[in-house]
């Protein structure tokens, strides 16, 4: 009778859509797309072309077109009137091979072909609407929004046919269909399955919450973690899977939870993103949701504000959960008993109890940043050693310094005492100059704000490979746009400190040794940043400084001082 229960759980929409081609006309069919035009889609569209096939999205069968897409952006509806609160979307550049009636081929950044889509309809979309209505807000410190300005400025939609999954390497065993995980799940013979949705380590805090909430419904916990795209500067899905496995085998009822992965692409779209969540595990067999404080939030704005109030995530789920099937567990912060050694919401407490914590901030700064151990009351010891192995303290791990700043701001020569600094402290550094890269990486390239954007781009991919590798690099570029500084932001992750110089437009004329400014007021240089070009100042780097009234040299020790507290610098080196 349970296991009769259990099967209860219908799939949102009541079925899960499969788009895979029938295995008998696979061969055919891939030949027939070889023979196409095709698209090279992005990382984020792989991820939601896998799970648009399996059936995660159901009941969507395919990428939205404009009556979905509007009805989406504006009621959290698709056109049917189903609830569906994230538009997924197929961006495309214009192009002669993009035609209605036509069937163009998918193909991943390895030029696999991963599907055929006929072009049933193209439409245009506005990236500010979209950002307002999906994110609550048009601002590019969120990163997608950021990322959206890099989107083809089309949709295409029509029939999907996947030909094969993306590949995937790593984690095969722990890789499931939502059709594979209600199986295992229903196998458990309970009634209620708890999903937890995360994106970080567990800790011990997490392990109690996640416990607590599976008992509390008497029920199978599925902890699904994101593996797809998440929130730039998290930790790799590397190194929290073997943090997850851990904890499975050594710390949980094997007969109570089950880990499986979730190859999804997130939005960080706070509470829209919740009632997304709530959708797609209710598709892999949950009927109960783990929604935590600011659950999917992307940090804070571009004045410091947080995107979303700590509690509207929950508050939405619970306002859909029966239309969705999914009761939402809300759970506020949860903190340790010192003298009963146990975690527990800190709503409950009495007043003087003697509690414990630690934020985020602190594991990664005060405790992985300075090579501390991780307390045992706060992380089992397994947990904190593979995190100790794979974050080392900061001044090993990677970082890069981003000038931005007018021209002769004092960018270059302030990077260039930097460098001396941290090299007499024992830091190798490496220097991107704006100037020397145009000369070799981004030779050919002009000044329009497409060439502007590919040459920042450039510096940004090249600076996150030697961050990712453990090297300190200092970048001095005008990069006078924050869409595409953000968009760098993202692709190094959380080593990236913005560093505006900050020197009136008024100074730097006046010290123009070179003569730009006088050329481009005269009109003998066109398209010059301050001039007839904008410059748009960050709203919240992580340091100012300005040349007016300081010199190069103390900026410079401005900046190792402040490295130097973060911990990316060893004060007595």
């Amino acid at each position: 009778m349970i296991l009769e229960k259990a099967r209860l759980i219908r799939p949102y929409g009541g079925e899960l859509v499969d788009l895979l081609a029938p295995r008998a006309n696979l061969l055919e069919r891939a030949a027939y797309a070889n023979t196409l035009p095709y698209v090279q889609v992005s990382a984020r569209v792989v991820c939601d072309l896998e799970l648009l096939a399996v059936g995660a999205f159901s009941p969507l069968r395919g990428f939205m077109g404009s009556a979905d897409y509007r009805s989406v952006l504006d009621a959290m509806r698709l056109a049917d009137g189903t609830l569906f609160p994230i538009p997924i979307t197929l961006p495309v550049d214009p192009g002669s091979d993009i035609e209605i009636g036509r069937d163009i081929a998918l193909r991943d950044s390895r030029n696999n072909i991963l599907a055929i889509q006929t072009i049933e309809e193209v439409y245009a979309w506005d990236l500010e609407e979209t950002a307002c209505k999906v994110f609550g807000k048009f601002d590019t410190r969120h990163p997608i929004i950021a990322e959206m300005h890099r989107w083809g400025k089309m949709n295409i939609a029509g029939p999907l046919e996947v030909l094969r999954l993306p590949p995937h390497l790593d984690f095969i065993e722990l890789r499931r269909t939502p059709a594979a995980t209600r199986a295992v799940l229903e196998s458990y013979g309970r009634e209620n399955v708890v999903a937890f949705q995360t994106r970080n380590p567990l800790h011990r805090v997490h392990e109690a919450l996640t416990k607590r909430a599976a008992a509390d419904v008497d029920g199978v916990l599925l902890l699904h973690p994101v593996v797809g795209m998440t929130q730039p500067g998290d930790v790799d899905h590397y190194t929290r899977v073997r943090v997850y496995k851990t904890l499975i085998d050594n710390y949980y009822e094997t007969d109570r939870s089950l880990l499986s992965l979730l190859p999804l692409a997130m939005r960080m779209a706070g509470p829209r993103e919740a009632v997304w969540h709530a959708i797609i595990r209710r598709n892999y067999g949950a009927n109960h949701l783990i929604v935590g404080r600011d659950h999917a939030g992307p940090g804070p704005d571009s004045k410091g504000e947080p995107f979303y109030g700590p509690y509207d995530a929950q508050d939405l789920v619970a306002e859909y959960a029966e239309e969705i099937g999914v009761q939402p567990l809300p759970f506020t912060e949860m903190v340790y008993l010192e003298d009963e050694d146990r975690y527990e919401e800190s709503a409950k407490l009495v007043p003087d109890a003697k509690v414990r914590k630690i934020s985020g901030t602190q594991v990664r700064q005060d405790y992985l940043g300075k090579g501390m151990p991780l307390p045992p009351w706060f992380s089992r010891p397994e947990v904190a050693q593979i995190l100790a192995d794979s974050y080392p303290p900061g001044h090993r791990r990677g970082l890069c310094l981003w000038f931005t700043g007018l021209s002769g701001s004092g960018k270059s020569t302030t990077a260039e005492h930097i460098v001396n600094l941290l090299l007499e402290k024992g830091r190798n550094v490496t220097v991107l100059d704006g100037d020397v890269v145009r000369t070799h990486l981004s030779k050919g390239l002009g000044f329009s704000k497409e060439d502007r954007d590919t040459n920042i781009r450039r510096i940004g991919y090249v600076a996150s490979e030697i961050v990712r590798h453990g090297g300190l690099v200092i970048c001095a570029a005008i990069s006078p746009y924050r869409a595409t500084r953000q968009d760098v932001r993202n692709l190094v992750g959380a080593g990236f400190l913005e560093i505006h110089m900050a020197t009136p437009l008024e100074f730097v004329e006046a010290h123009d040794v070179k003569g730009l400014y006088a050329k481009a007021r005269r009109g003998e240089i066109t398209g010059f940043t301050g001039i007839d070009d904008p410059y748009e100042p960050p709203l919240n780097p992580e340091i100012t400084l300005t040349a007016e009234g300081a010199t190069a040299e103390a900026n410079a020790q401005l900046v190792v001082d402040r490295l130097i507290e973060l911990g990316y610098v060893r004060a007595d080196s």
